[in-house]
C-alpha cells in the first residue's frame, strides 16, 4: 500500500505554468470559479454563494493536504500568483495506488491548453513520485470539452455509468476515464 506524503508541499513547474498551494488570498478566484453556473454546469456540487463558502473550501483543501488526504494545487501562469484554477488528486486509493484527477479553469483561460498543461504535470507528480499505478476522471458525458482534453493526455473511457449520482432534483450520468503509470508519456 502506498505511503502518501504531501510534505513539503510539492511546487510543480512548466515553461509556462506553476502549480502552487491554494491559499487563502485565493478566495475570490475560488468563489469566481465554484459561484459560476457554466463553469459548474458539469459538476454536480452547490454553487458557492459567498466567500466565506470559498473559504471554508479552501479550508477543506489544506486540511485534506495535511492529512495526506487529496492535493490540491491552484494553477497559475509563472511570475503571475493569481489563480486561474484548481487541479489535485483526490478520491486516492493508497490500497489500489489509484487516485481520481480532477481540474477546473476560469472561462477567459480555457481553450489555451492551460488544462492539459496542468494534467500533464499533475499526471508526472502521480506517477513518478507518489508512485500510482493508475489515474482516473470522473466527468459528465455531456462534457465533451473534458472529455477531448483527456483523451488529448492518453485518458481512454472505460465506463459509462447511467444515473448514478442523484444530484439537485436528478439522475445525472458519469463517464469513468483512466490512465495507466506504463501508457502516460510526459509532454
Amino acid at each position: 500500500m502506498l505511503t502518501l506524503s504531501f510534505t513539503p508541499f510539492p511546487v510543480l513547474e512548466s515553461n509556462r505554468l506553476l502549480l502552487r498551494a491554494v491559499k487563502p488570498e485565493d478566495v475570490n478566484e475560488v468563489f469566481e470559479l465554484r459561484s459560476d453556473p457554466e463553469t459548474m454546469k458539469f459538476i454536480p456540487r452547490p454553487l458557492l454563494t459567498s466567500t466565506e463558502e470559498a473559504m471554508t473550501h479552501i479550508e477543506m483543501i489544506t486540511k485534506k493536504i495535511a492529512e495526506n488526504e487529496g492535493i490540491n494545487w491552484a494553477i497559475t501562469l509563472k511570475g503571475n500568483p493569481k489563480l486561474l484554477g484548481v487541479i489535485g488528486h483526490y478520491r486516492i486509493q493508497p490500497e489500489n495506488y489509484r487516485s481520481e484527477i480532477g481540474y477546473m479553469l476560469l472561462p477567459e483561460y480555457q481553450g489555451q491548453g492551460i488544462v492539459s498543461e496542468a494534467i500533464n504535470m499533475a499526471l508526472e507528480y502521480g506517477f513518478n513520485v507518489l508512485n500510482f499505478h493508475s489515474v482516473e476522471a470522473v466527468v459528465d458525458p455531456e462534457n465533451h470539452v473534458s472529455a477531448k482534453v483527456l483523451e488529448k493526455n492518453g485518458f481512454v473511457k472505460e465506463a459509462h455509468f447511467l444515473e448514478n449520482e442523484y444530484w439537485d432534483g436528478k439522475f445525472w450520468d458519469s463517464a469513468v476515464y483512466s490512465l495507466l503509470k506504463r501508457d502516460f508519456v510526459k509532454k
